[in-house]
């Protein structure tokens, strides 16, 4: 096990890429044209956007590819002096290999600084006949409107469920993976969408040697089993404080979770809840005002207590 999964698997064609294939398509019609605008890849991490731009560009340029393909951190390298020195170098080289143009994959790009982003929009439209950019990032809202006009705009949806477990189950069956169908599904909820986290976390359980079950999968990704997080409100909302107190604790403890990490797991079992829905609505509510206060650094130990409390309140207006 020398290799990360995450490279060792990532698709090397569009048509592997999983999940996206109203962008895997569009992308397909450049290459098929060979020629392209200007592009920008939004949406969650772990959902293809790095693979699609590799996979671009090896489609694009053939062996060439490397050559005429760079791609940098934008949030390593946020500042103008980049945007001015590395890409304006690489933008205004020729292409090699009879390539029309070159391609610079920019990701974390909500990550530049507004300076940069001034004069990154400048070098897009001056290098435009022999270089085209595509821009990766989380959140589009933070990249100005004028790069955002300069660009094809693909949307990128968190992965389904089904997406992520077929993608694994490859994986297991070249590995030859001994794990358990509960485990797979555990994966698929620890993921959330992002196929990056999945797959990482099989190769952490699977480093172990050892058949893989769903109660290993929660301890090797840092979170706690959710039936546990279940009846530590059921006990709560029963009156017992004392004893969801402890269990919530020992859960901690257990798992090696932060405030953080905990109150988001709690979040998620409310919908698990026989509760009406106003007492969710008051509960979530309630939570997130808790978890306001955790992120702004109020001791964690006593607003998730006081969560507990509330919880032990509501449970007592239904008695």
């Amino acid at each position: 096990m020398n290799e990360i999964w995450t490279e060792k698997y990532r698709p090397r064609t569009l048509d592997e890429v999983v999940g996206q294939k109203h962008v895997s398509e569009r992308l397909k019609a450049y290459v098929a044209s060979r020629n392209m605008p200007h592009l920008m890849f939004t949406g969650p991490a772990g959902t293809g956007k790095t693979t699609c731009s590799l996979a671009l560009a090896r489609e694009m340029f053939g062996e060439e590819w490397k050559g005429n393909f760079i791609e940098l951190n934008a949030s390593d390298e946020r500042g103008i002096d980049v945007v001015r020195g590395k890409i304006k170098e690489f933008a205004r080289t020729s292409p090699l290999g009879g390539a029309e143009f070159k391609i610079i994959f920019m990701d974390e790009a909500d990550a530049l600084t507004s300076d940069a982003q001034a004069a990154l929009r400048r070098t897009m439209e001056k290098y435009s006949g022999i270089c085209r950019f595509i821009l990766s990032c989380n959140y589009s809202s933070k990249i100005i409107d004028p790069i955002q006009s300069r660009c094809a705009v693909f949307r990128f949806k968190p992965l389904t469920s089904e997406d992520v477990s077929g993608f694994l189950m490859s994986i297991v069956e070249k590995e030859k993976i001994d794990i358990d169908d509960d485990a797979v599904k555990g994966l698929v909820m620890v993921a959330r969408g992002d196929m990056r986290r999945a797959v990482n976390s099989l190769q952490v359980a699977a480093s172990l040697g050892r058949k893989i079950d769903l109660d290993l999968i929660y301890q090797t990704t840092g979170m706690a089993n959710p039936e546990e997080v279940k009846k530590i409100l059921e006990t709560a909302l029963a009156g017992d404080f004392i004893r969801a107190r402890d269990m919530l604790e020992k859960t901690m403890i257990e798992f090696g979770l932060s405030g953080q990490d905990i109150i988001k797991q709690i979040h998620s079992a409310y919908f698990d809840l026989s509760l009406t829905d106003m007492e969710k609505v008051r509960l979530i509510d309630k939570t997130g005002e808790i978890e306001f206060r955790i992120v702004e650094g109020s001791n964690e130990k006593i607003q998730l207590e006081a969560l507990l409390a509330y919880l032990v309140m509501i449970g007592g207006n239904k008695r």
